[in-house]
């Protein structure tokens, strides 16, 4: 069918145009008499402004009938109408029946393109626009920047920042606080947060919004001080600036007590918690492993809409396993209305890593078998440690093979060093290095340390040095650890000078290991 058939068969079956709520506006027009410019125009921004846009496209039907031309206010009222309705083909069609496209239609097909995603034809667009000698306005050079930070165009996202931002400055395009939030925004998400700083630094006003994004990219870059900086300057504050904070702080177990302390302190403030706020503090009571903080945070969470919702009750299930509490753990668990893949492999996650493997390998069994419910990686991660820790190889290789001759998913290097662990822990050392060298691809540090710590285990000295040997090619400064197994391996066997050798050879490369610590 074609656009112009699919048009004609809106036509409602009345004779009378009427506005979007026809019991209180008066009809505009009938169709028995010729439309007039100023008749169109008010109906169609009638249409614009109403709750459903997509009711006004029977006007666009009635001009190609009636074979009226209109002029370019008209046709970018029909272009603004299309969008709202996310028909993007009709409003391109306008567009391209325009004689001289203007800047303003333009701006408004560039910005339809950009808001729907496809950012390849909102790219195209400006490429025209240049081309035929249109100067982008401050509008035009937001929306390319807005586009510039889409997942699918981020590679290259740095290279269009830049670009645009030279325009900028060559024009006389004036840069106020929305342009100037567009280019800190673009910095920020493709890891140029220096640059990003030289733009906010020269705003003169500077908002709530640019001041959450520059926030999120400093913490991004582990740069907290700086973010700090930002946040004490912000005079009006919000609650997404003091997420961005409390986000920032929780990735981290040296900042993780700050998230607590901001998260309070907003409270303080009257600023109530959202999605996002309980999100980033159960974060933080999990790798804080602060139990009694978090018990008073899912007290909180109790009272509000986000009770049920799936990510929280899984975030919590997650909180309790790593602070040991894996009663209460299962408690939520069981209380969650509804489960999805990451609230299964949290709860089985959490047993196996607290000591119970064989409830672990039920629950993995329960959830594919009664559930129906698709295993990720990560679940099958959880599901082959457990079995490294019940010393149940075979399961574990049929588990192991289960990924990708059941569920077509390509093992990952951290199920391999999962595997390998396995393999070690049972004393199976031989055929854990048959297994590292039979690998599709280069076995990585992971998989070598994996090795090596089951070596240390059972003393196999040769063996250790094999691993040991290849994973200093691989980091021969980042593993301490893997220096200080290999001592300690050879010392076991009572090779004393071996011993002497592998620390004269960390003193001179400058390689120490600090004290270890545990609950």
């Amino acid at each position: 069918m074609s656009k112009l058939s699919i048009l004609k068969s809106s036509i409602p079956s009345s004779r009378i145009i009427s506005s979007p709520n026809h019991s209180s506006i008066p009809t505009i027009y009938n169709l028995e008499h010729p439309p007039t410019a100023t008749s169109l125009s008010l109906l169609l921004q009638s249409y614009i402004n109403s709750d459903t846009p997509c009711h006004g496209q029977k006007i666009h039907t009635h001009i190609i009938k009636t074979g009226f031309t209109p002029n370019t206010n008209i046709s970018i009222k029909l272009i603004i109408l299309h969008l709202k309705s996310s028909c993007l083909l009709y409003a391109r069609q306008v567009f391209d029946e325009l004689r001289q496209p203007t800047l303003t239609a333009y701006n408004y097909m560039i910005a339809g393109y950009t808001r729907h995603g496809q950012v390849g034809e909102s790219l195209n667009l400006v490429r025209r626009l240049v081309s035929c000698n249109e100067k982008p306005d401050e509008y035009t050079f937001s929306m390319i920047l807005k586009a510039s930070t889409t997942d699918g165009v981020l590679p290259n996202g740095c290279r269009i920042g830049r670009e645009v931002h030279g325009q900028i400055m060559k024009s006389y395009v004036v840069v106020d606080d929305v342009l100037s939030t567009a280019l800190v925004d673009s910095y920020v998400k493709s890891g140029r947060v220096r640059y990003a700083r030289r733009v906010f630094d020269f705003m003169i006003e500077r908002d709530v919004v640019c001041s959450t994004s520059l926030i999120s990219g400093y913490m991004r870059q582990g740069l907290v001080e700086d973010a700090e900086e930002v946040f004490d300057k912000t005079v009006e504050k919000d609650v997404v600036v003091f997420n961005a904070m409390i986000e920032g702080y929780s990735k981290s177990i040296e900042t993780a007590k700050k998230a607590i302390d901001i998260y309070i302190t907003m409270q303080r403030l009257d600023f109530k918690p959202n999605k996002s706020t309980f999100a980033s503090i159960v974060g933080a009571c999990s790798i804080l492993s602060a139990c009694e903080v978090g018990q008073q945070v899912q007290g909180q969470l109790m009272k509000t809409e986000f009770a049920t919702d799936i990510k929280m009750g899984s975030a919590i299930v997650d909180m309790y396993s790593k602070c040991g509490r894996i009663e209460d753990a299962r408690t939520v668990f069981d209380r969650m209305p509804v489960k999805n893949v990451f609230s299964w492999t949290s709860m089985i996650d959490g047993y196996g890593k607290n000591g119970d493997p064989s409830e672990a390998l039920n629950l993995f069994g329960e959830m594919q078998n009664v559930y129906r419910i698709r295993p990720n990686h990560v679940t099958f991660l959880g599901a082959i440690s457990a079995c490294g820790h019940a010393g149940l190889v075979d399961k574990g290789q049929e588990i192991f093979e289960m990924m990708e001759k059941h569920y077509s998913m390509k093992p990952t290097m951290e199920h391999y060093a999962c595997m390998v662990d396995l393999l070690g822990r049972a004393g199976r050392l031989n055929q854990a290095l048959q297994f590292v060298m039979a690998m599709p691809e280069k076995p990585n540090s992971d998989v070598w340390a994996a090795l090596l710590s089951s070596c240390r285990l059972h003393g196999d000295v040769e063996m250790a040095s094999v691993a040991a040997n290849e994973l200093f090619k691989l980091s021969s400064d980042s593993r301490p650890g893997a220096y200080v197994a290999l001592s300690n391996t050879l010392a076991d066997a009572g090779r004393w000078d071996s011993v002497s050798d592998i620390r004269v050879l960390m003193k001179k490369r400058n390689i120490s290991k600090e004290s270890g610590s545990s609950w």
